[in-house]
């Protein structure tokens, strides 16, 4: 089996966050970190090289592969902010009403953050955290 690369690291979250271009995406990267802090009260790790992410669950797909990934989580892009552990298909009330973004399988992308409701983004951190990790859990195991 193929070794994970999104792991947890002993890299700094700070210096990660402080290297993050442009600095409107970092800006926008402080402001989340704040925001998963509050929804999570835990202490961010490094997930692989740029991945910032709040506790961990374990997983396992009907195939057989596992691993561990963070409840919740982001990734400052140069495109846009990827969020992670907020967005499942078939849960959009939870995210509807934050402002633009778009979603992959399980991430949601967001711009930049003045355009966001961050109230209602605070709302979906806070159900990811408290109940949406079951949802995925029992999605991966399918």
């Amino acid at each position: 089996m193929a070794e994970l690369k999104t792991v947890p690291t002993l890299a700094s979250v700070t210096d990660f966050i402080a290297s993050v271009e442009p600095s409107g995406r970092r800006d926008d990267a402080h402001v989340l970190l704040t925001m998963m802090q509050d929804a999570s009260g835990v202490d961010p790790v490094m997930w692989g090289k740029d991945i910032v992410g709040f506790g961990s669950f374990h997983y396992r797909y009907a195939s057989g592969h596992e691993g561990d990934m963070p409840v919740i989580s982001f990734s400052p892009r140069k495109a846009s902010m990827s969020v992670y552990g907020v967005y499942y298909p078939g849960y959009e009330e939870h995210i509807a009403g934050i402002g633009p973004y778009k979603t992959g399988k399980w991430c949601l992308y967001l711009g930049r953050f003045a355009s966001l409701d961050l109230d209602k983004l605070q709302h979906a951190l806070n159900w990811a955290w408290n109940g949406g990790t079951p949802v995925i859990s029992a999605e991966l195991s399918q």
